[in-house]
Order: C-alpha cells, then structure tokens, then sequence
C-alpha cells in the first residue's frame, strides 16, 4: 500500500459530555476551539501554518460554523472553512474532504473533525404557508422524501433487530461489555482527551461508563418495539431496544492535524500515520444502522484487503448495540475486537463529532501497535449514508 498524500500529525478530542451536562452551556465553536488550540500546541505548529478548518456538524441548523470555530480557535483570517453535514457521518466525511483538498494541492496543512453542542442545538422549526399561522415545531429533518422510506431510526433499528432476531437480551449484553471496556480502558483514553483545558468544567474524563449488573440493566425501560402481526405470539422474541442498548444524547470535539510530506518536512512536524483511503457511501434509507457495513466493506476493497483480519485495531460508532452485534457479523470480527476501549454505546452520541472521535479511537489504539499496523473507523448516518477509512501506523 502506498503512503497518501496526507498524513496524520495529531489528533485530540474533548471528552463526550452527557446532554445537558458539563458543556450544556457551551456553543459548538466553545467546545471546538480548545480542541484545536491544544492539537495546535502539542505539534507544536503556530495558527497561521493552518490553511483550511473543515468540521462535521449536524444540529448547527446553518451559518458556517468551521469559521466561527477557526475565528474561535484563533486561526488566521484567511483561514479557509468548510462545514460538512453528513448527520453522523459529518467528522469523518470531513476529515476525508480535508485529505482532498491536500492532494489536490488546494491546502498544505488542515485541521478537520466535528463538533455538536447538542445541548445547545437551536429549536426547529416550519415556516408557515399563510401569513398568521403558527409555525410546526419538528424534531429531525426529513431524510428521504418519500415518508414511507424515512421511518423513525428507533423504530428502524427495532424493526431490524426482530427481524434478523437480535434479541433484548443480546443488545443488553453487547451494551454492557461496551461500557466495561471503556471504564478498564479509561487510562489510555485519558491521553487523547484535552483535560488541561475542560478541566475546568470538572470534566476530564468520559463521565457516561458506568458500571451495569445484569439486574439493573433487566430493569431498563423498553423505549422501542416491533410488532410482527403475522408472527404467533408463542414464537416471538423480545427483540426489544432498551435504554441502555441505545447511544445518549451527547456533546464534544475531534479533530486531527493533515498535513502533507512537503508540509510536515518544511514545518518539523512527525506524523504518526497515514491515511490510505476512505468511502462515502449510500444505502436503502430505510435501514440506515446497516450503512457502516456497506462502507466498511467498500473501503477494505478498495485497500485492496480481502477481510478484516489484518486490522489491528477496528472502532464502529455504534449508535445502537444491534448495529454493533450485526457490523461484527456481516465482517465475521470477533466482537472482542470491536471499540476496544467501548463504543458510541458507552461514551454518548455528540453526532457531528462521533465519528471524528471515533477516528482518534482509532489512531489512539494504533499508537500501543506496531509500525505498519492498519486501523478502520466506520460508520452509519441518517439517511442510509455510510463512511469509512482505513490509517495505517508509521
């Protein structure tokens, strides 16, 4: 495999804040700007040698909030931004955007990753046909045209886990283990957070692991459930997803520094890896979970890996355990290499940002392996979009 025009020279992310919880106060460029004046600082680089910001966003609801967060941040005014929103494929489309704009020679340096301040997303709202009328409060956007294929993701998910018969249970299971691994992981996890900075929200750790006994999390609410009318009742599986089996509510920030090898040779930057290649992809809008899948499977291909085998490490942002405990199926992964310091289940869903941190997962996990080992983030996103990359260790 060759070495890609761009490479990785740092990477940082804000630990991921429960929904009104410690950032519940802070817009995204707040959230944001520490990140990449600490990822700044530690390469070691000053602002001005950054020529583009480009951040995943979903809940912004317009504007262009990569420029507030380069202003924020206190890059140059003639700093280039770009916002990307691709729902929870945002951070890692973003960073895929920023990898074109260094090989197609448009910037030499970028900073790219997502942000969500979900805690302070504005309130949504229709706009009126007649002048007079009440505007219609809505929750999401639309994600499809046609209603009948942009069902509820909780319904959707739920729908597939009776399906293919990924019972309560399963999911409960799956969800557990992603929360021990990342209370035994929290150490190493510790080192990509930026806690010199949040500290001073009390926050500099992944506040959402906690320890769950198969009693309690028995006791979690059902929050969604598919009804099969043409099943027997003696045969139905409780195929329920629970709380617990669902990813929370969150805000936070990942970035990574590109860079390519002119740039990192004029500027003394080391860079710790390299990005090979990457998918965007689409899939049915009706099953949207199954996505990351399709992406993972695209983006083996075109590294020219025939499995997953030869990854070192393998991070999914799992919004639901379901998709978790069908990715691992469809690519035939041990579970047990799977989010090795637990997933999108155990840290929360800041949606801008969850795949970028899942990314940092990634290139954080590949720094403990050995020079050449390879790396894979994938993830679903509203819509039936899915993305990919594979980063190799130097």
């Amino acid at each position: 495999m060759s070495t890609s025009t761009a490479l990785i020279a740092g990477w940082a992310r804000s630990a991921v804040a429960p929904h009104g919880g410690a950032f519940g106060a802070l817009q995204a460029h707040e959230i944001a700007a520490p990140v990449i004046q600490a990822l700044l600082k530690r390469a070691g680089i000053c602002p001005g040698a950054v020529d583009a910001v480009v951040v995943g966003n979903a809940l912004g609801a317009g504007g262009n909030p990569a420029r507030l967060v380069a202003l924020a941040a206190g890059l140059e005014d003639q700093c280039a931004a770009f916002s990307i929103d691709t729902q929870c494929c945002s951070g890692l489309d973003a960073v895929s955007m920023a990898v074109g704009l260094i090989a197609s020679g448009q910037a030499s340096v970028v900073i790219a990753g997502g942000v969500e301040a979900w805690s302070r997303s504005p309130i949504r709202q229709h706009r009126p046909l007649r002048e007079g009328d009440a505007a219609v409060a809505y929750e999401r956007p639309a994600f499809a045209p046609e209603l009948a294929r942009d069902p509820d993701m909780l319904a959707s998910a739920a729908r597939y886990a009776a399906t293919q018969g990924w019972t309560r249970a399963a999911q409960d299971a799956y969800a557990v283990q992603s929360h021990e691994r990342a209370l035994t992981r929290q150490a190493v996890l510790a080192d990509e957070i930026i806690s010199e900075i949040f500290s001073v929200n009390g926050l500099t750790h992944d506040p959402y692991p906690r320890r769950i006994s198969s009693t309690l999390a028995a006791r979690m609410p059902a929050v969604a459930k598919y009804e099969d009318t043409e099943c027997d009742g003696a045969e139905r599986l409780d195929c329920s997803l629970s709380a617990l089996s669902i990813s929370a509510k969150a805000d936070g920030a990942a970035f990574v520094l590109l860079a390519s090898p002119e740039a990192c040779r004029a500027l003394g930057l080391t860079p710790t890896a390299a990005w090979i290649t990457s998918v965007s992809v689409g899939c049915p809008p009706e099953t949207p979970l199954l996505a990351a899948e399709v992406a993972a499977r695209a983006v083996l291909s075109r590294a020219g890996l025939t499995t997953a085998d030869t990854l070192a490490v393998i991070e999914l942002h799992d919004a639901f355990a379901v998709q978790g405990l069908s990715f691992c199926q469809a690519l035939s992964i041990d579970p047990l290499r799977l989010n090795r310091g637990g997933g999108g289940l155990a840290r929360g869903h800041p949606i801008g940002a969850s795949a970028a941190i899942a990314l940092v997962r990634v290139l954080a996990e590949l720094s403990h392996e050995q020079p050449a080992s390879f790396g894979l983030t994938a993830v679903a996103g509203a819509g039936g979009l899915g993305s990919a990359a594979i980063v190799q260790r130097l």
